[in-house]
């Protein structure tokens, strides 16, 4: 090969100097903006998983509640059935009692005063149990008729009486909990005064 041959090779060969640092590296401007994307696209992702975590935390916080108080309303509220049966055989011990003169239990003696204690003694504990179990009896008598608390059977013209105020208690209605097991039964006064107001205002203060 010729020593010009040579030469015309070596001159068409690049020289380190002769490339553009553009095609080495990228600008130091367009370096910095795609650091800057990457961080921001990095933050909006964290910001998105924060965000999944604290619904995904108050999601279970709320199944937590409800949970609790379903299972809270299943103890209250699981013999509500058996309560109401419960009610029916204590209203029968208390109709027993009920037909017995004062007189004839004050005087009763042998076998008929073992009987009338046993069936005392009987709806006695049936109360305490109800009671153990969250049934309560429901205020009545002398109270201002609730129409969710009390059943109205018939009214009594009392103008002694605030109108509305239950006078008699023909029936004890019962709770369990926050709900009603057995409404009242009850009378209720007409024709008495208008109930006054619960906080009536002195005219002199």
């Amino acid at each position: 090969m010729s020593d010009d041959t040579v030469a015309q090779n070596d001159n068409s060969a690049e020289k380190p100097e002769d490339i553009s640092p553009e095609a080495v590296a990228p600008e130091p401007a367009e370096a910095e903006a795609a650091l800057v994307n990457e961080v921001a696209e990095l933050a909006q992702k964290n910001a998105e998983l924060n965000d999944r975590m604290l619904r995904l935390a108050a999601e279970m916080e709320n199944l937590r509640k409800r949970s609790e108080r379903e299972l809270a309303d299943t103890r209250t509220y699981a013999v509500t059935g058996f309560a109401r049966d419960m009610l029916t055989a204590t209203d029968s011990l208390s109709r027993a009692l009920s037909m017995l003169p004062a007189e004839a239990r004050e005087t009763a003696d042998g076998s008929l005063k073992s009987l009338i204690e046993g069936i005392d003694m009987t709806e006695r504990e049936m109360q305490r149990l109800l009671a153990k179990h969250g049934v309560r009896p429901i205020e009545a008598q002398g109270e201002k008729f609730d129409p969710h608390k009390h059943q109205a059977m018939f009214e009594v013209p009392d103008p002694s009486q605030p109108e509305g105020t239950v006078v008699q208690v023909v029936q004890p209605g019962f709770s369990i909990g926050d709900r009603v097991l057995r409404p009242a039964m009850v009378g209720v006064s007409k024709g008495g005064p208008k109930s006054a107001p619960a906080h009536k205002k002195d005219k002199h203060d």
